[in-house]
């Protein structure tokens, strides 16, 4: 099965996301990127939305988003 991969831009709309969030929490490597296609950074969905649903989780329980980021590396 092929993972579905969407853009920076999807994120926003289908997660109802902000853009400069998606753009911070890939900086900090909150968010992996998948590939790159010119000058699109692609994701693959499910991973996104795993993600996206842990960080909220994480930051309800007064999580920063620095522990937050080391939780989700395995550190």
């Amino acid at each position: 099965m092929e993972k579905k991969v969407i853009s920076a831009q999807e994120i926003v709309s289908k997660f109802n996301t902000p853009y400069y969030t998606v753009n911070y929490y890939t900086a900090i490597g909150l968010l992996p990127v998948s590939a790159k296609v010119g000058n699109k950074r692609m994701y693959e969905e499910d991973v996104v939305k795993e993600r996206l649903q842990k960080i909220s989780e994480l930051a309800r329980e007064g999580y920063p988003l620095n522990l937050i980021q080391k939780k989700l590396s395995g550190a």
